[in-house]
């Protein structure tokens, strides 16, 4: 779901708020593997993101979903590095696992604030990914 006009850049839409956002793969990689689980990560969380730039939110807390969900990107590709036989699991069924119980611990988390705020950032990616395979 990238911008066919400028292939590899985000949707028009997400540029003020995450115009690396086909960096983002690179920005986790730990090794050559770990690109392509990057990359469908990015396509994954590209239809949430356009999801909360239509949602009315303000251009801030827009922000802080954006950065919480680079952060999440991360704890994926630590846990693929961590567990290997993770990458034979499709992602999608990665992500849901880890928004169980409002996502995981972050790895180096600065304060219980930002803990709380990419736990309520996860719930909001669980609910959306609820609804879109609900169809509702």
């Amino acid at each position: 779901m990238l911008n066919l006009d400028c292939p590899g850049s985000p949707p028009l839409s997400l540029l003020p708020y995450c115009r690396d956002l086909a960096e983002w793969p690179k920005s986790w990689m730990g090794d050559e593997r770990d690109l392509a689980p990057g990359q469908k990560i990015v396509e994954s969380f590209t239809p949430f993101l356009l999801h909360l730039t239509e949602s009315g939110l303000t251009k801030k807390t827009i922000q802080k979903h954006v950065d919480n969900l680079w952060v999440l990107g991360g704890e994926i590709i630590r846990d693929l590095q961590e567990t290997p036989k993770l990458r034979k699991n499709p992602m999608n069924e990665l992500i849901a696992a880890l928004l169980e119980n409002d996502g995981p611990l972050i790895y180096h988390c600065d304060s219980e604030e930002q803990q709380r705020s990419f736990e309520s950032t996860c719930r909001k990616l669980r609910r959306y990914l609820h609804q879109s395979h609900s169809g509702a």
